[in-house]
């Protein structure tokens, strides 16, 4: 992506700071993606995230019951003084923004989509075919398609839902025969009916399989949404005078089921060995 972080003064402007902690959450594990391309460009901020892996997959949920959920989770970050909500997952983010506003006034949020469209928006034109792969929800919701258009109309897009992914990434079932048939039943006509040639990766959970779709399918450019939601958080804190002057303290990982596929990816994912693991069930 042609994207740079520019987080410059601006004359006249005030910097304040503010070192309380981003809260970051998902339906599972598959936020946790996201972590790197935030340490990179954010290094002096203090994460929470929350991962409600008991209650994983929501993308065959009703939009009522994912709307729930994010409620009782961003209650739960706002109560650790997270000073802003970045939402790491494609559903939440297709239904739950709306509700999510209403609720906490007074906090910003961020979805992953509408950074990601605007990226795949500004890189692409009408010679190309750009697929959305994704949840049952997050499809059904059209939120990639919208927004996409509603910056650049002639892009061609199409969309297919991928349920299986998310059940099977959460096992742990990765780096196998069985993901590689599972990729090549939902993708292979797919990408040669569309002539797809650039496929976006509309779940958090889906850059784990990122090497599966590239050796399938290498002729495909593939579009991780995580470093254009680390730009747009990045904005939105210097924008709003909360960026941290430094980190403090450390990183927290919670989730409401510690499965041990959860706690081996953040030590893969994070690599550093300043946080904290905490279970918090609803």
């Amino acid at each position: 992506m042609r994207y740079h972080l520019s987080i410059e003064a601006i004359p006249g402007k005030d910097v304040f700071m503010d070192n309380r902690p981003i809260g970051i959450f998902d339906s599972g594990l598959g936020g946790l993606t996201c972590i790197e391309a935030l340490r990179s460009l954010l290094p002096n901020e203090r994460i929470i995230y929350f991962g409600d892996t008991a209650r994983t997959p929501y993308g065959s949920k009703s939009p009522e019951t994912v709307c729930d959920f994010a409620l009782q989770i961003a209650q739960y970050l706002v109560e650790r003084d997270a000073k802003m909500l970045i939402i790491a997952c494609n559903t939440i983010s297709s239904i739950a923004i709306p509700v999510l506003a209403e609720h906490f006034p007074h906090t910003p949020i961020a979805g992953i989509i509408q950074p990601a469209a605007a990226a795949i928006a500004f890189e692409c034109g009408p010679e190309n075919n750009v697929g959305i792969i994704g949840t049952k929800v997050t499809i059904q919701s059209g939120a990639y398609e919208q927004t996409i258009a509603a910056e650049n109309a002639d892009i061609s897009i199409y969309s297919k839902a991928t349920p299986a992914f998310v059940p099977l990434i959460e096992e742990g079932i990765i780096d196998c025969d069985i993901m590689d048939l599972t990729v090549r039943h939902y993708l292979d006509d797919f990408i040669r009916q569309n002539r797809i040639d650039t496929l976006v990766l509309g779940c958090t959970h889906y850059p784990l399989i990122r090497d599966t779709i590239t050796k399938l399918y290498p002729d495909v450019r593939i579009v991780d949404p995580a470093r254009p939601l680390a730009l747009s958080v990045g904005r939105t804190l210097f924008e709003k005078d909360l960026l941290s002057e430094k980190r403090t303290g450390a990183d927290e990982y919670a989730a409401s089921d510690l499965s041990d596929n959860f706690v081996a990816l953040i030590h893969r994912i994070v690599g550093d060995p300043d946080f904290t693991i905490a279970l918090r069930k609803f």
